[in-house]
């Protein structure tokens, strides 16, 4: 991602993630780093299809479905009573 300083030097443009439009980055910028709100949306959009992902660690694995709501509760009973506190 290249970094653009503008005219006035306290303001910096990026570039949209979806469209590569220069976008302010300023607390204004409703949307940023996304140019709009359609922008925003269709990159959300390639999150959920799970077009985009982060790769987890390796050898990591979700937990076991085999997990059973007892087990759940052993655990949650071996907590210190202020735990949820």
């Amino acid at each position: 991602m290249s970094v653009k300083q503008t005219q006035n030097p306290k303001v910096t443009t990026v570039p949209c993630p979806n469209c590569k439009t220069d976008v302010q980055w300023l607390a204004s910028s409703e949307f940023r780093p996304f140019c709009s709100k359609r922008c925003q949306l269709i990159d959300l959009g390639e999150w959920a299809d799970e077009n985009h992902k982060i790769e987890g660690k390796p050898g990591f694995t979700d937990i076991s479905l085999t997990t059973d709501i007892e087990d759940i509760e052993a655990m949650l009973h071996q907590q210190p009573d202020d735990f949820f506190k």
